[in-house]
């Protein structure tokens, strides 16, 4: 197995709706998705993380209606999308069951991977998810999602759910076993490209258009797709998914194209915070909590000593020390008015001031970086 994979804590693993539905009957390829699901149990018992990013329900659910081959209305997509998905849902559910594995359904808008306070639910439900030992299946929320709002394809979806869950690498498994630098349907001498450490304008251009069908992918979206992932310090595999146990394949011979990251997830988050979001607020903290968080620790409420600004939760904010020196920047739990109810408390006081339990910091050392 590659070593970029086996070394990987989490895997997103994206599957195209080719592998998941024969495109003559329209039904789901259900012991190629147990095959998956026997994969997905060998990667837990090495001790990785997998959440599955899926198409199929667009293409399953228009069986079941019957509505005609070709191209659908946004309704008829949405309708499609409403019926598919619980098939989908199932299937996967008795396929990780066979295993004993608990699986968990999280559909998706663009909008809920780009303004943060929904960002922020979605990654903390992944999270508490994944701590808690289930498979989280994500799809686009098709039936609510209009077109100002869909990702439209599954392949950027994936590389979002990467960038926020931390991943450290992203499987895009599909009928296509990886990037060519020509159209191999069209160039028979086409040269296939075995790794990529830039995206620059030359691999680019190696993009083809999507090809007709009940996928919305393409090379192009999964290029798109690697631009985010390597934003992300995720690495990034294209893969043909088509034969059983696609994960297992990766071990051998098989042809694939990996996208190669600098750095990591986490460094890459860290740069994020500290030189693009602007600050809303300020968190002034103690002595012991400047000690704390020189030693890689969180933010507690217990350390902090006053509040300045009028802030959201999940906006930026600068931590000051004492004599008012910014030593820190992070992403705040709570919002301004909150956070002055619970300043110098006890993490286990939260509850019985706000009402509610909250997270224990005011901000998680996984969202603050030090400046």
């Amino acid at each position: 197995m590659s070593d970029r994979l086996a070394r990987a804590r989490r895997l997103v693993v994206k599957i195209g709706s080719a592998l998941l539905v024969d495109g003559a009957s329209g039904r789901l390829r259900q012991s190629w998705l147990e095959a998956l699901a026997d994969d997905v149990t060998e990667a837990r018992a090495r001790g990785q993380e997998v959440l599955i990013v899926t198409s199929g329900a667009i293409a399953v659910g228009r069986r079941l209606l019957g509505l005609p081959a070709g191209g659908l209305r946004l309704e008829e997509k949405q309708a499609a999308a409403a019926v598919g998905q619980i098939r989908l849902a199932h299937a996967y559910q008795e396929a990780l069951a066979r295993h004993g594995l608990a699986t968990a359904q999280l559909l998706l808008t663009l909008d809920d991977t780009e303004e943060r306070r929904r960002h922020l639910n979605a990654r903390s439900t992944i999270a508490t998810l994944l701590k808690l030992g289930a498979v989280p299946v994500i799809n686009e929320n098709d039936t609510v999602a209009t077109s100002e709002i869909r990702f439209g394809d599954n392949d950027r979806l994936a590389a979002r759910v990467a960038q926020m869950a931390q991943a450290e690498v992203l499987v895009l498994l599909s009928d296509i076993d990886g990037l060519y630098d020509a159209d191999p349907k069209t160039h028979p001498d086409a040269k296939p490209i075995p790794e990529v450490r830039a995206l620059t304008p030359a691999i680019e251009a190696m993009a083809g258009a999507a090809a007709p069908g009940d996928g919305s992918g393409g090379m192009l979206t999964k290029l798109m797709a690697a631009r985010i992932a390597l934003a992300g310090g995720c690495h990034m595999v294209i893969a043909d998914g088509r034969e059983p146990h696609p994960l297992r394949r990766l071990a051998g011979a098989e042809r694939r194209t990996w996208f190669v990251a600098e750095g990591n997830p986490r460094a890459a988050r860290k740069q994020w915070i500290a030189g693009t979001l602007k600050p809303t607020g300020a968190l002034v903290v103690d002595a012991g909590a400047v000690r704390a968080l020189g030693a890689g620790k969180s933010l507690l409420p217990a350390g902090v000593s006053g509040i300045d600004g009028a802030f959201g939760r999940g906006d930026a904010v600068s931590v000051l020390d004492p004599s008012g020196r910014e030593i820190a920047r992070g992403l705040v739990a709570y919002g301004a008015a909150d956070a002055r109810r619970i300043a110098g408390h006890k993490s286990r006081d939260i509850e019985p001031i706000l009402g509610y339990r909250g997270r224990e910091e005011m901000i998680h050392r996984d969202d603050l970086v030090l400046v």
